[in-house]
């Protein structure tokens, strides 16, 4: 498994797409059906299918997890002074599942555009890892991701705990280049700032797993 990954749960890589394949995305997505942050369930467009599949995001994604990685999910967000927001920390443990099982280790539940979701435990999120593609260059005013490294070796944390640990631990900012990825891991603890600039942080975020099955039923969704 990828070092950084294993020990801070987060690892940037600069210059994986070309400029024109950037553009490319940026111009298959832009007529997506959009929420105030950018568009959900994005694996039916064909561009963003085929770039998740790439052997590049492939390699990033095994290499992170350990394990032949495949994509289930792909949301874009779009933020700039038009299109604004602040994200408080928090872990990304929400996932898309085929149908709602009863499970005490799962939930509560929820459907988003007609996909169902449930909070996942951390043995589940441990099987997930997320590729945040950078359409555009992310800067210090642009709204970017800010993180805890190695917040994400504490497991699921409740409010109490992630206060503590963002008060005990340094922030780190991703500051990353047009066409680089951030590979990072659900549970490590992140935010993000609002844009206080007028261009564009467009970032296409691809999550990757290494089995569908989750065992009783829970089986992940594509979307």
């Amino acid at each position: 498994m990828n070092v950084g990954m294993t020990n801070l749960g987060f690892t940037v890589f600069e210059n994986v797409l070309s400029r024109a394949e950037c553009d490319s995305i940026a111009k298959a997505v832009h007529a997506a059906v959009r929420g105030r942050a950018g568009a959900r369930n994005l694996m039916s467009n064909p561009t963003i299918s085929t770039i998740a599949n790439d052997e590049r995001m492939l390699r990033l994604a095994t290499n992170a997890l350990g394990a032949p990685a495949v994509p289930f999910r792909a949301t874009l967000f779009d933020k700039s002074a038009a299109s604004n927001w602040h994200v408080l920390w928090h872990q990304d443990r929400v996932l898309p599942l085929l149908k709602r099982v009863h499970c005490v280790e799962w939930g509560p539940w929820s459907t988003k555009r007609g996909v169902l979701y449930a909070l996942a435990p951390a043995w589940a999120l441990e099987r997930i890892v997320a590729l945040r593609i950078h359409l555009d260059a992310s800067s210090d005013t642009s709204g970017p991701l800010h993180v805890i490294p190695g917040s994400h070796k504490a497991g699921v944390m409740d409010a109490t705990q992630i206060s503590a640990t963002v008060n005990d631990i340094e922030a780190f900012t991703c500051i990353v280049g047009h066409g680089g990825v951030l590979a990072m891991h659900p549970l490590l603890l992140h935010s993000s700032s609002k844009s206080t600039d007028n261009q564009p942080r467009r970032v296409v975020h691809v999550e990757y797993t290494d089995r569908f099955d989750f065992g009783n039923g829970l089986q992940l969704c594509v979307a």
